[in-house]
C-alpha cells in the first residue's frame, strides 16, 4: 500500500520528527529554494493529492484557492507554531481540515527571551555595545548610560496565558514592588503573586514595564494603541513578544523618537523583516530582535516532534496531541 502524500517546505527539521514522517508518509518538498518564502502559486502547484501540510516559516495564508487545490484527501495542517492568526479557522472547517499547533513548548524559551529583552532595553544595552565596539568609552562619569532596574518597579503584563504566567513567575525574583496584568478573567496563578487584574487603560498608565503576551485576534489586534501608548509614563519601556500587530507601530515609532517613553523592546514587528528603511532601526531607545522567542535548540526539536506528532495523529483517526478547537 502506498503511503499518503505530506507537502512541506523544507526538509531539515530535527531528526526525530522527520524521521517518524518518513517512516509513514511520501514527502514532497515545495518548489521553492532554502531562504525563500513559498508563494501562494508554488503551494498551489505542489499541494495537489496531499493529505496533509507541515506548515512553518512562511507568511502565507491558506486560502481557499490553496483547499480546492489540494483536493478531497487533504484532512489536516500541523503548524509549527503557537499563534495560528496566519489561518482562516472557518475555511477550515468548511474543507473538513483540522488543525494542530505547538502550544505550550515554546513557553520557557519565549518566557526567557522576554526577560532579556526587558533588561537589554532598560539598561540601554544596544547603545553601550556599540559604545564599547566603536571607541566611545574613553573614560567613565557617575551618569554614563543610566538604564532603570527592575527592583521596587510596577510591571504590567497584557495576556496571562502560559507565557504571561511564566515572566511574572520570573519576575517575583527581581523583587518588583507590583504586578498588574490583563487578562479576560482573573488568574489564581497570578494572585498567588499578589497580582492584579486591571484595564488595559490602568495598566498602560501605571507601569513602568510594560510586556506583551496575548494572543493577536479580532479583539486584541491594536490593544496597544496610539492613546494607550501616550498615555504611559515617559519612564516606561515596552517590551513586545507576541505579534506585531498588537502594536501601533507608527505611534509607537514617534513615541519614542519624541522620546515620550524611555524605550521598546521587540521581537516582534511589522512587517516582518522590516524594511531596510523602517524609521525603528535607527533608533537608539527600541531594541529589535528578529522573531527568536522560541529559537533554542530544544524548543524547536519539541516544536518539530510536537507537530509531526499532530499530523499523524489525524493519519491513525486518534485525537490530536495539540489541536486547534474549531468551533
Amino acid at each position: 500500500m502506498s503511503k499518503p502524500k505530506l507537502l512541506m517546505f523544507r526538509d531539515d527539521y530535527a531528526k526525530p520528527a522527520m524521521d517518524m514522517l518518513r517512516n509513514r508518509f511520501n514527502i514532497e518538498i515545495c518548489k521553492t529554494s532554502y531562504g525563500k518564502m513559498p508563494t501562494t502559486q508554488d503551494i498551489i502547484d505542489c499541494i495537489p493529492g496531499s493529505f496533509g501540510l507541515f506548515y512553518s516559516a512562511t507568511k502565507v495564508e491558506i486560502s481557499e484557492d490553496i483547499l480546492k487545490a489540494a483536493g478531497p484527501n487533504f484532512k489536516v495542517i500541523g503548524t509549527m507554531s503557537v499563534g495560528y492568526n496566519h489561518f482562516d479557522l472557518l475555511l477550515l472547517k468548511k474543507y473538513g481540515v483540522r488543525l494542530g499547533n505547538t502550544l505550550g513548548v515554546p513557553t520557557e524559551a519565549i518566557a526567557e527571551l522576554t526577560i532579556g529583552l526587558l533588561i537589554a532595553t532598560a539598561r540601554r544595552f544596544q547603545e553601550t555595545n556599540r559604545e564599547l565596539k566603536t571607541g566611545g568609552w574613553k573614560t567613565w562619569t557617575p551618569d554614563w548610560f543610566l538604564g532603570s532596574g527592575l527592583a521596587k518597579s510596577t510591571v504590567g503584563i497584557i495576556g496571562y496565558g502560559n507565557i504571561g504566567a511564566s515572566v511574572a513567575e520570573k519576575l517575583s525574583c527581581f523583587k518588583i514592588s507590583e504586578l498588574l496584568y490583563y487578562s479576560r478573567s482573573e488568574k489564581p496563578a497570578a494572585k498567588a503573586l499578589g497580582g492584579k487584574l486591571v484595564s488595559v487603560d490602568e495598566l498602560v498608565k501605571r507601569s513602568d514595564y510594560i510586556i506583551i503576551s496575548v494572543a493577536l485576534n479580532k479583539d486584541t489586534e491594536f490593544i496597544v494603541n496610539r492613546d494607550r501608548i501616550f498615555s504611559m509614563k515617559p519612564t516606561a519601556v515596552l517590551v513586545n513578544v507576541g505579534r506585531g500587530k498588537l502594536v501601533d507601530q507608527n505611534a509607537l515609532t514617534e513615541a519614542l523618537q519624541q522620546k515620550r517613553i524611555r524605550g521598546a523592546g521587540l521581537d516582534v514587528m511589522t512587517p516582518e523583516p522590516p524594511t531596510l528603511d523602517d524609521p525603528l532601526k535607527k533608533l537608539d531607545n527600541c531594541f529589535l530582535l528578529p522573531h527568536i522567542g522560541s529559537s533554542t535548540f530544544e524548543t524547536r526539536v519539541s516544536m518539530a516532534v510536537l507537530t509531526a506528532k499532530n499530523i499523524l495523529a489525524v493519519l491513525d483517526n486518534t485525537p490530536m496531541p495539540n489541536e486547534v478547537k474549531i468551533e
